[in-house]
């Protein structure tokens, strides 16, 4: 008779739908559990994505607890990604029963870093050296508010990680962030365990493609830098059909690529649509501006497109690099 298996998962967001980077792994994972008779308990913060009775399919509970992302969860000693997660209705229902516990991102993790959970089985899911990503997004931000308020962030990160590495095991998404743990935090419990995806073979099109393409989550400041610096300073020359795909691109990008001939942006396609265009480009071009984490949305070209052009930043730690063609500045990129 087999024995039965249960785990409760912590996710800092709603993982469906499945439609940006950050749930893929999410949503797969559970997916994959549940179908290898594992018994999910869900736990997810409830921010501007709603509840889904999706979810239900794969867990025996979900429970949805609200982000509190009101001014006065700002801490000088918590990261707001961590104090706008401390619930205490979330720490009741982990202490409901005996299960293990998988904690995805460090955004859940403050009942553990405080100690409140230290005899429960439990590991953290590693997204980012999220220290790293905030100092990122702080180098890429015009704005100055949000460029202070990602400094702040990530100076706090820097500390609560350096804490939560010596508390918990930790598997992380890339080789690169195993080793920035071990050799900055001093963790020693701490392995790589890939990203879990929809893909399970390459279905690249044979043929010649109709056009480049840079897809990603616009709203997100390093994303839209990194399709302005595309406009800017490769296909500023060259004229080939150049493509811009994602969710809520700005007036300013929207502005920008009017003055291209070559160039057009495709707004918040569905993810059929977005399949159709990696499929159909040439060159899947993706310029990172960190070298944190492993880009999901180049997993999603590797598998479903034809060529891959990217930047050493967008690979490192992957073991990517021998899939892609690799270049480092404008030239490198036209060429």
């Amino acid at each position: 008779m087999m024995v039965e298996r249960h785990l409760h998962i912590i996710t800092h967001d709603v993982p469906w739908p499945v439609d940006f980077g950050g749930v893929i792994d999410l949503f797969y994972k559970i997916k994959t559990l549940h179908q290898n008779g594992v018994n999910i308990y869900l736990h997810c913060f409830v921010n501007k994505r709603l509840p889904q009775i999706e979810l239900e399919k794969y867990c025996v509970e979900v429970y949805y607890y609200e982000r509190q992302t009101k001014l006065s969860q700002f801490s000088f000693k918590l990261p707001f990604i961590i104090s706008s997660r401390k619930s205490d209705k979330l720490l009741r229902n982990l202490q409901k029963d005996n299960y293990p516990i998988l904690v995805e991102g460090i955004h859940c993790s403050y009942h553990f870093y405080a100690g409140h959970l230290a005899d429960r089985l439990t590991t953290l899911r590693l997204f980012n050296v999220e220290f790293e990503y905030y100092h990122h997004l702080a180098l890429n931000e015009k704005n100055l508010f949000k460029k202070l308020y990602y400094l702040h962030e990530s100076w706090l990160l820097k500390k609560y990680e350096s804490k939560i590495a010596k508390k918990l095991p930790i598997i992380a998404v890339s080789q690169e962030d195993v080793l920035m743990y071990r050799q900055l935090f001093n963790a020693i419990d701490i392995k790589q365990l890939p990203v879990f995806l929809p893909y399970l073979t390459p279905t690249g099109k044979q043929g010649n493609g109709c056009y480049c393409l840079y897809h990603a989550n616009l709203s997100i400041n390093e994303n839209e830098e990194a399709a302005i610096w595309l406009l800017h300073h490769v296909f500023n020359d060259l004229e080939l059909p150049f493509v811009i795909a994602g969710k809520n691109p700005s007036q300013k990008l929207e502005f920008l690529v009017q003055s291209i001939p070559h160039a057009c942006v495709v707004a918040n396609p569905s993810d059929k649509e977005l399949h159709d265009m990696i499929a159909k480009a040439q060159i899947n071009i993706l310029p990172s501006f960190n070298n944190t984490g492993v880009k999901l949305k180049l997993l999603n070209a590797l598998y479903n497109g034809r060529h891959c052009l990217v930047n050493k930043a967008g690979v490192a730690g992957s073991g990517l690099d021998k899939a892609c063609t690799i270049a480092e500045d404008a030239d490198d990129f036209k060429t």
